[in-house]
């Protein structure tokens, strides 16, 4: 998979998803269900560019490419079960799917610790 690909196309829409939500949500969502949909947005766009960004490590001999593949894995979980629940969450206001967004956290931790224990066990990482 090209994640570098992949993570464009994310950001795009995690910047058409924060316009509908400026935009198109303004006035139809509560206080509450707006921050939501907001923070889901936000998470969204960090992991998105790290999906951008990983495969760098790949071409610098910083990363291997197993290790990049499974970070990115988690990049793209956590965004589809932490932000995707959340925008479910913000829209529908069932708030059972809010049980699935530490999952998608805990899909992000394991990301960001994958790549710094790769990057660590890299002898030629400075």
């Amino acid at each position: 998979m090209k994640w570098s690909t992949s993570g464009a196309v994310l950001l795009a829409v995690a910047v058409m998803l924060g316009a509908f939500g400026a935009h198109g949500l303004k006035g139809r969502l509560d206080a509450y269900s707006m921050s939501v949909w907001e923070k889901a947005v936000f998470y969204h766009f960090i992991h998105a560019a790290g999906l951008l960004v990983v495969p760098l490590f790949v071409r610098v001999n910083a990363l291997s490419e197993m290790a990049a593949f499974r970070v990115c894995m988690l990049l793209l979980g956590g965004i589809v079960l932490f932000s995707g629940s959340l925008y479910a969450l913000a829209l529908s206001g069932v708030t059972i799917l809010g049980a699935v967004t530490p999952v998608g956290g805990l899909c992000f931790i394991a990301a960001w610790c994958w790549l710094g224990f790769a990057l660590v066990r890299n002898p030629s990482v400075k």
